[in-house]
Formats: structure tokens, sequence, C-alpha cells
């Protein structure tokens, strides 16, 4: 395994390269695998849903885009499916059958759903997936529950699963959802610090609780319903980590410099919202002259009251800061040093590439996103 000064990963005639948005470059057999997860859970996950109370069911079949807040039905996009993905296919890997870990891939669906509805409320993001985000729709207070509402569901759909390794996974997620509640809280308390007063190290740590967390128990418990021993089951948990790290990487970089039209999210929001992304933090780390303009930026708390092309003006400078003074650059070189570490983990349990391609694919496409 290598790593080129351009940030490539080449890996046992499999390559890692994080693209920048907009770029092609995802793998067909990684959006074939996607398609595959999001049409085994997609029926589990609406079955859960429907025994939810009819007020709360309403909230959770918009934010899923399976309906209008009328309750009409639509045919919006449910999400790609990564984190499903993960679980059947390291079910795969590891010799399982994936569809025995359908109920498992629908509970991590469930939790990441609820960290979505969530954080949209904590960060007053107003779109998601092309559409108003449900707090928009229906209130804070209906999509908290909501959220809450769904890790209930996704705790309760392990608990009535026979599988033998449904009582480790439910435990597994139990402990994953206190580590993202843990991250999400210590992300707020850095939005709340100023520029200088925030570390890469900080922003790195809290970027692996709130998602690699995610992923990596994902992977895990794809190990655990193929009967895999313990080591083989955290070789999983650090591969989901590493990659988890890589898709923050890339996310970030998308919601600075991604189009509008693919996100589904306004441009520079985040910027606008005086976010601390890691391209952010890494940029105003450099010491450059950029740096300092970028500090004086998010020194200027918004008011609330800019109109929207002062708004635009403000992100579009400082994402002109960030760039030169590197931010995008450490990011996409990072993300494609935590792919190395993923896979060098990947090896540990899965040492077959063959065996292993299908989690390779899911691995690079977190860094190739063009969304």
């Amino acid at each position: 395994m290598t790593t080129d000064t351009a940030g490539t990963v080449h890996v046992e005639g499999h390559t890692a390269e994080p693209g920048r948005p907009g770029e092609p470059g995802e793998g067909l057999e990684a959006a074939d695998i996607l398609a595959s997860a999001r049409t085994l859970v997609d029926p589990e996950l609406r079955r859960a849903i429907e025994t939810l109370p009819g007020s709360l069911r309403r909230v959770a079949l918009y934010h899923f885009g399976w309906e209008h807040a009328d309750g009409t039905p639509a045919a919006g996009s449910a999400g790609k499916a990564i984190r499903p993905a993960l679980v059947l296919t390291a079910a795969r890997a590891l010799g399982g059958d994936p569809a025995a870990a359908v109920r498992a891939a629908a509970a991590v669906e469930l939790v990441h759903n609820f960290t979505l509805l969530h954080d949209d409320v904590m960060d007053r993001d107003t779109t998601r997936r092309h559409r108003p985000t449900a707090w928009t729709v229906f209130g804070d207070a209906d999509a908290i529950l909501t959220g809450d509402a769904l890790q209930a569901l996704a705790q309760r759909m392990l608990a009535e699963d026979p599988h033998p390794g449904a009582p480790a996974a439910a435990a597994r997620l139990a402990t994953c959802v206190m580590e993202l509640c843990a991250g999400q809280h210590a992300d707020c308390a850095l939005e709340r610090r100023g520029p200088d007063e925030v570390t890469l190290d900080e922003c790195l740590a809290t970027a692996e609780a709130k998602t690699g967390a995610l992923l990596g128990c994902a992977c895990a418990l794809g190990a655990v319903y193929a009967g895999a021993d313990l080591d083989e089951v955290d070789s999983l948990d650090g591969f989901g980590r590493e990659a988890g790290l890589a898709f923050q990487l890339i996310d970030d970089v998308i919601g600075i410099w991604g189009d509008p039209r693919r996100t589904g999210k306004p441009a520079g929001a985040d910027l606008a919202a005086r976010k601390k992304s890691l391209p952010v933090v890494a940029a105003l780390a450099s010491g450059t002259p950029a740096a300092a303009e970028l500090a004086e930026l998010y020194d200027r708390p918004p008011t609330g009251t800019e109109s929207a092309p002062e708004r635009a003006e403000h992100a579009a400078r400082a994402a002109g800061a960030v760039e030169r003074a590197g931010g995008r650059d450490w990011a996409q070189v990072h993300a494609a040093d935590r792919m190395s570490r993923a896979i060098g983990q990947l090896a540990g349990a899965v040492p077959d590439p063959e065996a292993a391609g299908g989690l390779l694919a899911l691995a690079e496409f977190v860094t190739r996103r063009t969304y």
C-alpha cells in the first residue's frame, strides 16, 4: 500500500482517490451495492416506521422523503444508504448471510436519521435532501421527538430480532449512540469558542465521535451478524471509523464548495454560520495571511439580519481564504491518509482482496462523492 504526493491511495489493485466536488468518479460497484442495500432495507424501515404513533409517523415519513408535508405520497430520496450498505457488505465479507442482517442494517439507518433530525434542529439547517428540514415544517418539538422515537425503534428492532448476534449488536449500537451524543456535545462546545481557540486534534476527535463512530458500528454489526470473533469485529469497527473520518473530511469540503443542485443544501451555509469544519480549522492553523483574513471573518458573528447577498459575499470571501490557506488541500490529502488507515484495518479482518472488494468500493465512494 502506498500514498502518492497527490493524496491518492493505491492498495493491491485498488485506488482510493479523493475527488473534488463536481468530478465524476463513483464506481459502478459501489452504486450497485448502495442500490441493493436500499432495496433490501427500505421495506424493513417502512414496516418499522408504520408502527410509530400517527403524529410521529407523519414526521418520519416526511423526513425519509416518502410523504409530503400534507401526508400525500412522495418519491423523494431516503438518503444514500451508506450505513446499511456497510452492515450488509461487512456480513458478506466475513462469510455471513446479508439477508440475516437486514434488521441490523435498518436499525443503524434509524439511528443515523435520529441524529439528522436532531442535528438539523441544533444547527438550524433549513434544507436536507433537496427539501425543507422537518423542524421547519413541523416545528422543533415534533422533529426532536420523532428523532427520539427513531432511536427507540432501532433498539426495539434489535431486541425483537431472534438472530443470536442481536444482543451484542444492541449493546454496541447503544454505546455508539452515547458516543454520537458526546460528539455532538463537543461540537456544540467548539462552536461557542473563538476561531483561535480550537485545535485540529479536537476537531478530528469530534468528527470521529460524530461520524466515524456510526460507520464503525455499522461495519461491526455486520461482522457480529456473520459470527466473527471479537478481533475481527473490532478491526471492522476501526475500518469504518477511519473511513468515516475520510467521509467527514470530504463532506466538509462539499459543505464549502459543493454544488447546491447536487447537495440539496444552500452554498456556503456552513461558512455563513461560522461553522468550524475541518478545512476551516486547518486553514486557521496555517499561520498564513489568508488564515488571518479568515479569522477576522469568523470573528464577526452573524447578526441574523444580513441579506442573502451579504451572506453570499461573506461565504465567498471565507471560502477563498480557506482555499488560499491550504484548508481544501489539507482536507483532501488527510482524507486519503484516513483511507489508507481504513484499508489497513480491513486487511486485519478480511485479508482476501476479493472478499473485501465490496467494503473497499464503499470506502472509496465516501471520498469520491460528487453530491
